[in-house]
């Protein structure tokens, strides 16, 4: 089996950090002057490892070997959030390339063929897995147009400011690829707590969400009797109580509900609130669960407008993202790879965060390998991960990768 280089790892690591570094932190978003000099600087690294590099026309950086298929496919991505730690896709993408140089090291193993992939945008400054949906041809050219960032910055105009209007995109050859892994700090606290080192990903799990919009009739607080009113702030407060009680019931383990985003207006103490807004998520890799979820949140609200208080109307307010299933073959192989590295120290588990395969895997089979993040924290500037942890991810995922190559080529 190939034996990763750690140092040279960790080397690439902290110097990607570097670009955008913020105190402990990274501020690399999509497409932005960092973002496009931090793939500048992966072209060329990858480049160096023997491979043919590009950068398309959204961005993405791959990195191509010339040696014959099959090819896996193995990355991440390199942009950050606005205020993002300095692992989060950064790892994937630089496992990538330390696999990539370890297996052509290896008398062994040169002759494995392994592409490298850093995707463009997966954090959706602009829109989620630009580069990735680029990259399987599902980009919607509407949605692409009227994209705009945070700032209100259009995608376009970026992707016209990052030299890029007229740069080719790269889509995937047909026949070329076995499948594609990615590796990725867990962004929790499962594995930590656990005390394990390698979490073995069976599903990237499906999202939905619902926006409650709640009509009551603004009055005077002081002489609107009880009995009179039609508060919309307690219609809000009914419901989001009544979820956190029925929820449970139907829940599994790792399922996860949230309500993030709430709204009253005219929002001042001596006035009964005549309008209210209440945004629930919830997610889970078993689509049956997220059905009966919006039954009961729906039947909630039914309930309170039987009363004729106050009226609640309900929509979906996105489009469900329907959960990602692991390739079964590709899990076996990522956890012999960690039992024989860190034995019995290794748990399969979902992934509760999105990430590329989201997309990749209507067109390949893919896999996710995950290890510990410290304290659980991710998406800030303390996102951190203990640096034994990182040499011993990107090991079981190279052994993983040359005993999925090597069993493909023995037919």
């Amino acid at each position: 089996m190939p034996k990763i280089n750690a140092e040279r790892l960790l080397a690439d690591l902290d110097h990607l950090r570097t670009i955008g570094g913020v105190e402990t932190g990274v501020i690399r978003t999509a497409l932005s002057e960092k973002d496009m000099e931090a793939r500048r600087w992966l072209k060329k690294r990858f480049e160096e490892a023997g491979l043919e590099a590009t950068i398309d026309g959204v961005g993405n950086v791959l990195g191509k070997t010339s040696k014959p298929g099959p090819v896996l496919l193995i990355g991440s991505h390199s942009d950050t959030q606005p205020r993002g730690g300095w692992l989060d896709g950064a790892l994937g993408v630089v496992y990538g390339l330390e696999i990539a140089r370890a297996l052509s090291e290896d008398p062994e193993t040169a002759n494995l063929a392994v592409d490298v992939v850093s995707w463009q945008d997966e954090e959706g400054s602009f829109l989620g897995c630009l580069g990735s949906r680029s990259w399987c041809g599902v980009l919607d050219p509407e949605a692409e147009k009227a994209a705009t960032g945070r700032d209100g910055t259009k995608l376009t105009d970026a992707i016209a400011a990052a030299g890029l209007t007229d740069v080719p995109r790269l889509t995937m050859e047909e026949n070329r690829y076995l499948g594609y892994l990615e590796a990725h700090i867990e962004q929790g606290a499962y594995l930590e707590e656990a005390q394990q080192h390698v979490g073995v990903v069976t599903a990237i799990v499906g999202i939905r969400a619902m926006r409650f919009k709640f009509h009551g009739e603004q009055n005077h607080a002081g002489t609107t009797t009880m009995a009179r009113r039609k508060d919309a702030a307690t219609a809000l407060y009914e419901l989001a109580y009544r979820v956190n009680q029925e929820f449970p019931a139907v829940a599994g383990e790792r399922t996860v509900w949230t309500m993030g985003r709430a709204v009253v207006q005219p929002g001042a103490a001596s006035i009964v609130p005549g309008y209210a807004e209440l945004d629930l998520q919830f997610r889970d890799q078993d689509e049956s669960i997220l059905d009966r979820f919006e039954e009961i949140a729906a039947a909630i609200a039914d309930d309170i407008n039987s009363r004729g208080k106050a009226r609640v109307e309900y929509t979906r307010s996105r489009l469900p993202v329907r959960p990602s299933m692991m390739d079964d073959g590709f899990q076996k192989h990522i956890a012999a790879a960690a039992e024989a590295t860190v034995p019995g120290k290794w748990q399969s588990m979902p992934s509760a965060a999105g990430h590329d395969p989201m997309v990749i895997t209507a067109k390949l089979p893919c896999a996710m390998l995950f290890i510990p993040s410290i304290g659980g924290i991710s998406h800030d500037f303390a996102e951190d991960s203990d640096r034994g942890d990182i040499a011993i991810g990107c090991q079981v995922l190279a052994d993983a990768a040359s005993s999925i190559l090597q069993e493909r080529r023995n037919g």
